[in-house]
């Protein structure tokens, strides 16, 4: 499995952040933080006699590695200062799809995955934001064929003001398929407690932040997974695939607990959905929309540690405070 979302996801970090409840955060960036996360779909029907399901259960960490300012000097004889921040990200994921109720082995996935983020700024190139990761997914049946995918992009970020930021660039991904996808992000503060966020085409979240502690989003993004599985039979042991994608729709509430805790509550529908199945030489074996379907989920990010200079950063440029994002 991997998350379509979160293909875009890594690289919007650096202005909008995501992965369920969707209020964007740059200042998760700075800060060593982990999130615990679950969801689950409600079954629907999936061709009329049967019912598909599904559970997300996973964490995603970030670790910051590297922030200095440099001084560099150009072949035109100018001085350059430049700052830098790198992070890496770790994401595990358990996805298991029900068929009528049924969790067979074949029919679950696992993946793990290491991504890194660089964020540039320089009085000559302004901000710009780098990342790149790569990952295997496997299904619970067996360990030995494990499918690799990656990604990378590269965006540049323009501050227009203290409460308005956009980005511009594109994403390279791999998975089954070498896809190419422009990306336009944009970051806009709406009066005193309202922001609106959005990485195009993947993702878009309206926010609204009550109190210091508390905060509610409107958020619609783009999900799925892909997985292979084996199919067993007396003649032979065969490896297929299988691609699930669709639109989820929804409301969450975010809390700001005892300094080191943010706890998120989601709920909504998924629709448009797909589930196609395919062998490996990419040949299509079945396709199925499964019914729109509502769906639950839950978070909870610890944050390890926090600097007063980067709160106060975040905080001044208007690029969004810790709220719960997976």
């Amino acid at each position: 499995m991997i998350s379509f979302r979160w293909l875009s996801a890594c690289l919007l970090l650096a202005s909008v952040t995501s992965v369920n409840a969707q209020h964007f955060a740059l200042s998760r960036l700075f800060y060593p933080n982990v999130t615990l996360k679950a969801d689950y779909a409600v079954p629907s029907s999936l061709n009329g006699t049967q019912d598909f399901g599904m559970t997300r259960t996973g964490f995603l960490g970030i670790i910051p590695v590297q922030s200095e300012v440099q001084l560099g000097y150009s072949l035109k004889k100018k001085f350059d200062l430049r700052a830098v921040h790198t992070v890496m990200l770790a994401q595990y994921n358990q996805i298991q799809p029900t068929i009528d109720g049924k969790n067979n082995p074949e029919n679950g996935y696992k993946t793990l995955s290491l991504g890194v983020i660089r964020l540039q700024a320089s009085i000559k190139d302004r901000l710009w934001v780098y990342g790149g990761g790569l990952g295997i997914t496997e299904t619970n049946e067996t360990f030995f064929s494990p499918q690799p995918f990656f990604w990378g992009g590269a965006a540049r970020m323009h501050i227009l003001g203290l409460r308005t930021q956009i980005m511009y660039g594109s994403v390279l991904t791999y998975n089954q398929k070498l896809r190419f996808v422009p990306v336009l992000g944009v970051n806009k503060g709406l009066g005193k407690h309202w922001r609106a966020s959005a990485l195009l085409p993947f993702m878009a979240n309206v926010n609204y932040k009550a109190t210091k502690w508390f905060n509610v989003d409107m958020l619609a993004g783009l999900n799925g997974y892909s997985g292979g599985f084996q199919v067993q039979t007396p003649e032979e042991k065969k490896l297929m695939r299988e691609n699930y994608r669709h639109i989820k729709t929804g409301i969450s509430a975010n809390a700001h607990l005892f300094t080191a805790l943010n706890i998120s509550l989601e709920a909504g529908v998924s629709t448009f959905r797909q589930l196609r199945t395919f062998n490996s030489a990419r040949q299509n074996l079945s396709s199925e929309n499964p019914a729109v379907t509502p769906y639950i989920g839950a978070s909870v990010r610890y944050i390890t540690s926090r600097s007063k200079l980067s709160s106060k950063f975040t905080r001044r440029m208007g690029l969004g405070q810790s709220g719960i994002n997976w």
